[in-house]
């Protein structure tokens, strides 16, 4: 049974929460604050954490940074705080996936799901369909068995479509997540001209992974 860590200090909005993940068959362990969530952090082994950003006694964006830094552990922030700015310091401190509330559930645990079995795959993190093979933690990609030369910046954008196969990813999202966080700042036709080059090493007449929707973004289709 895998186990949630809910830091959370709204009590009502954590015991929902709990609620609704025990349903599912999840074990869940709540937290109020920092200083709790640190000692269950060691004394549980959570498999996943659902962290808001405000809480009595700090920031979320430190306990994740704290927790990386400690070992591998998949977490999603839950919150109200829905800058860009808020979202981009999540991600930037190692974090899974960034919620805003009010949120979805069937959402959020389909999000778990997919996060948590890609934690269960172990040390490696590999994307293969049978064509496509993408071992990102050795930086390696093959399409048809053959090894394909690969930028970061095009393995960055990998791990984003295959992170959020199935939806739409806008021009805005794309350009913040794989350049403006390094602090380069480059245009739409820049990223066109990646998308293109990387749809050239992947895909062929029967295998199509990248679709562009026209005036919006790119979407991963498998």
């Amino acid at each position: 049974m895998q186990k949630i860590l809910i830091v959370e200090d709204d009590i009502e909005l954590n015991q929902g929460i709990s609620y609704s993940l025990e349903r599912e068959g999840y074990l869940v362990i709540s937290a109020h604050s920092l200083k709790e969530a640190r000692r269950l952090f060691w004394q549980e082994c959570a498999d996943l954490v659902l962290l808001d950003v405000n809480l009595p006694d700090g920031e979320g964006f430190a306990l994740c940074r704290w927790m990386k830094e400690q070992k591998e552990i998949p977490v999603i922030f839950l919150t109200a705080r829905d800058m860009e700015e808020d979202a981009l310091n999540g991600y930037e401190t190692g974090a899974d996936d960034y919620v805003t509330k009010p949120f979805s559930m069937k959402i959020l645990l389909k999000k778990m799901n997919v996060i948590l079995k890609r934690a269960d795959t172990g040390a490696r993190n590999i994307y293969d369909d049978g064509f496509l093979k993408i071992d990102f933690d050795m930086a390696k990609m093959e399409a048809g068995g053959t090894e394909c030369a690969v930028t970061p910046t095009e393995f960055r954008m990998l791990r984003l479509f295959t992170d959020n196969a199935g939806q739409l990813l806008t021009y805005s999202v794309l350009l913040e997540q794989l350049w403006d966080c390094d602090g380069q700042f480059v245009d739409r036709h820049t990223l066109a001209v990646n998308v293109n080059r990387l749809r050239g090493k992947i895909e062929d007449e029967k295998h199509k992974y990248i679709s562009n929707v026209y005036g919006m973004g790119y979407q991963w289709l498998k």
